[in-house]
């Protein structure tokens, strides 16, 4: 993403301890709720999904694409596992995947990893999960306005992660909000249009050829119950 203190990725050092611990707490919390959700619901045909979502995930991440003003960004890729897996399924690929990123790579600081698991993983995959499903139950049970939702839900979970992050910043007294939020909207505002893009091209060729695969979408599109991933 951007140079800090304007990314998602946040490093070591920039949030206070008593908000990173908060939202390392948040993040454990949420797993464990995953896991047991999973354990409950997860289909044994769909658990070779998960590592290569997640191995897809982790490598179109180091791919980056410019923005405004010199700077870049890089696809996130919270709405299209939640599409394919479902909210809670979604939430441990993105755990496990800015985990990796974190330990292996230096990639957001081990004491931020809480933030940005809920930040960059959490966030998205629950509200687009729960969004899209919620959208399609008012949307024309159409391919058009199928991908559309997922469109607009991609760029939302992008500037809800950015807004998590400025507030936390704030909150940390390392950035004034008044200075972070504009900052951070402004440029992830043209990253969520990248994200729109690429999550709209994937879920679409995954429709045209696996629909099965899918886990959030219209019975009119894959023959299965509508939003059946998006259940706890």
């Amino acid at each position: 993403m951007l140079r800090l203190p304007f990314a998602m990725h946040i490093p070591d050092g920039f949030l206070a301890p008593d908000v990173a611990a908060v939202l390392a707490v948040v993040a454990i919390v949420v797993v464990a709720y995953a896991l047991r959700v999973s354990d409950r619901t997860l289909d044994e045909a769909r658990v070779p999904l998960l590592g290569v979502l997640a191995a897809f995930i982790f490598a179109a991440q180091m791919l980056n694409f410019p923005v405004a003003g010199g700077t870049s960004g890089h696809f996130l890729g919270a709405t299209l596992a939640a599409v394919l897996l479902g909210p809670w399924l979604a939430c441990l690929v993105m755990a496990v995947v800015i985990s990796v990123q974190a330990f292996a790579f230096a990639d957001g600081g081990v004491s931020a990893l809480g933030a940005n698991i809920v930040n960059m993983g959490m966030l998205g995959a629950l509200f687009a999960g729960f969004a899209i499903a919620a959208g399609m139950k008012v949307l024309p049970q159409t391919r058009g306005a199928y991908l559309g939702i997922v469109g607009v839900v991609a760029w939302t979970a992008v500037m809800l992660g950015a807004t998590a992050t400025s507030a936390e910043l704030a909150v940390s007294g390392t950035v004034p909000l008044g200075t972070a939020l504009p900052a951070m909207l402004g440029v992830h505002c043209f990253i969520g249009l990248g994200e729109a893009a690429i999550t709209v091209v994937a879920v679409s060729a995954v429709l045209a050829t696996r629909p099965d695969l899918i886990a959030v979408v219209p019975p009119e599109l894959s023959g299965a119950p509508a939003a059946a991933g998006a259940t706890a």
